[in-house]
């Protein structure tokens, strides 16, 4: 019954811990999000309206008292703009936002998001206003219009039309509930209101001169911006304008409210503040994405815990917090590694089985981590190594099949070569694949090593005479091994290969074996130009290669030695690899 009470007690005090504290967290969030935005907001309309700074503090002070929050600005260098509290401290490394009127963030104003067809000019803030900023005489001769078109529409349309400023100094007529899009109705009052005024038209004109040079730029033909944005061809181009779908360029519309975006923003660049980057901290100095729970939801937090605690006994809640806490922690770490944060880890404290088991967490992002940076590096690798002959068997193809090439013996044969490369690399991401997996078959027999590395020596003898090197095989008795012997054939090959490579003119490659009574020893060593002691931990890695370039002259796909390792230990051997610069290197199996 105890164990049952217990039980009980702790699953009734998680669950509402956790409906309690969730509830009160979103609450919190909710004010932080909420102050955030009037914070960003406030800054943003300062910035549409001045084109300085100076004289933020007066806004920005009572701001940050209303909300209980640090705020200052500094330029995108970090030299201080304004700060509510200058004498608490430096501020933290990372920003709330960057608050530029022509570039607005959209995650913190709601509606400002920017559609394909306007390329950003949406993110420009509208109190924005500038050269359109209509004078007295002008707002009062529109307002004048704007009233005469609301007289008629109550009257011939009992439509309840009212008359809105915008930032400009414009008034709009809005018909709430009714859309005068396309209807007739008192058309000559409202025609007379969208007339455009001589300010309008003197920030027009300098807005399409600045549109018509970024398009000719672009080699575009010019077009003409209207005061909502949108553009019409001039007489000159035939095709439609761009609020008509049928028959447009899709590229050129895109290049053409591109250059519309730019120009805007650099139209307006005099007449705004310039971008400042925002800090937002509690009193403490923390980031505003850190809050303390408010008193009222810590005491409602406490007393519904504190309600169901009082029915069991003591040593069951210090049990229960002991328990859910680190678990908390690893539910969290693990929901953040399954959205994709492969940084997630546990702080591990204690020894017992939770801090056992958060250790294996651990080890385990880490493992997954450096898994995925290999993955990723190895996509690039093979990408890498099969562009190059793909693109030249391309490339001659499609000259041949243009005619500037004939299809003769020599190109086939180039050709051929380039194919072969691909089904070389392809062969060994095959072998590599199946030692992965596990389902690499041996057929071991009783191997005798001088036969073996004779053949591999007469294998590549040809290849090391053309460049000038001497293959030498060395061994002392006639060592035996139980080995695939093709498979041994290719590890050694692999390594003689390698070696005459990377040996100069006069060099030479010398293979050796020889026998204890626990394991047989072959081993490769040539003079050549020798591996550094910091990539020499490297040599085994799938696609390195010591030359950087990756030049096809000086090393072949960074697999060979990969090959090497999988396929000597898929016999239960051991590779190892030393070397002095400039003297040479060594490669030997423990077989």
């Amino acid at each position: 019954m105890a164990v049952l009470i217990a039980v009980g007690s702790i699953a009734a005090t998680a669950w509402l811990a956790v409906r309690t504290t969730t509830g009160a967290i979103r609450q919190e969030q909710g004010q932080a999000l909420a102050d955030d935005a009037r914070i960003y907001d406030t800054l943003l309309a300062y910035a549409a309206t001045h084109p300085t700074w100076d004289g933020v503090d007066a806004a920005l002070r009572p701001l940050a008292q209303d909300v209980g929050r640090r705020i200052a600005l500094t330029t995108e260098t970090g030299a201080p703009i304004a700060d509510s509290a200058p004498g608490a401290g430096s501020l933290p490394t990372t920003s709330s936002a960057t608050v530029d009127a022509l570039a607005v963030n959209t995650a913190l104003m709601a509606g400002t998001a920017p559609s394909s067809a306007d390329s950003g000019t949406n993110r420009i803030d509208p109190r924005t206003t500038g050269p359109y900023l209509l004078p007295a005489e002008e707002r009062t001769a529109l307002r004048d219009k704007a009233d005469e078109a609301v007289r008629c529409l109550r009257l011939r349309a009992t439509i309840d039309a009212t008359v809105v400023d915008g930032p400009t100094g414009r008034p709009r007529i809005d018909t709430p509930g009714t859309d005068l899009t396309d209807s007739a109705l008192c058309a000559q009052s409202r025609a007379a209101l969208a007339a455009r005024t001589a300010t309008e038209g003197k920030a027009l004109a300098q807005l399409n001169a600045l549109v018509n040079t970024c398009l000719a730029r672009r080699r575009l033909p010019a077009v003409q911006v209207h005061l909502d944005w949108t553009w019409t061809r001039q007489p000159a181009a035939s095709a439609p304008d761009s609020r008509s779908a049928a028959g447009v360029d899709q590229e050129h519309n895109r290049a053409v409210n591109a250059c519309v975006g730019t120009s805007r923003r650099e139209q307006l660049l005099p007449y705004v503040a310039p971008a400042a980057t925002l800090f937002v901290t509690d009193p403490g100095g923390r980031p505003s994405t850190t809050f303390d729970l408010s008193p009222a939801n810590q005491t409602r937090i406490v007393a519904v815990a504190g309600l169901v605690l009082l029915v069991t006994i003591g040593f069951t809640v210090l049990a229960g917090i002991r328990l859910t806490r680190p678990l908390h922690a690893l539910t969290g770490a693990a929901q953040r590694m399954r959205d994709g944060d492969g940084s997630a880890r546990v702080r591990v404290t204690g020894r017992d089985e939770i801090a056992r088991l958060a250790e294996v967490f651990n080890d385990m992002a880490e493992r997954r981590e450096r898994l995925e940076q290999l993955r990723r590096a190895m996509v690039s690798d093979i990408a890498h190594e099969m562009r190059t002959p793909v693109s030249n068997i391309r490339g001659w193809l499609e000259a041949v099949e243009d005619g500037v090439a004939a299809p003769d013996r020599s190109l086939l044969s180039s050709l051929l070569e380039e194919a072969t490369l691909l089904q070389h690399v392809i062969t060994d991401l095959q072998d590599l694949a199946e030692a992965d997996a596990g389902a690499l078959r041996l057929h071991r027999e009783r191997v005798y090593l001088n036969d073996l590395l004779a053949q591999v020596a007469e294998a590549h003898r040809a290849q090391a005479n053309r460049v000038g090197v001497t293959i030498a095989v060395r061994t002392g008795a006639d060592p035996q091994v139980d080995a695939d012997p093709v498979r041994l054939r290719q590890v050694v090959g692999n390594l003689v290969a390698n070696a005459v490579r990377h040996t100069p003119s006069g060099g030479r490659v010398t293979i050796s074996a020889s026998a204890t009574d626990a394991e047989v020893i072959v081993s490769v060593t040539d003079t050549g130009s020798g591996i550094s002691a910091e990539d020499l931990p490297r040599v085994f890695d799938r696609f390195w290669r010591a030359e950087k370039s990756r030049s096809r002259q000086t090393g072949g796909s960074g697999l060979g030695l990969a090959i090497v390792r999988r396929l000597t230990e898929a016999h239960g051997g051991t590779v190892s690899a030393t070397s002095t610069p400039t003297q040479g290197c060594t490669f030997t199996l423990h077989l």
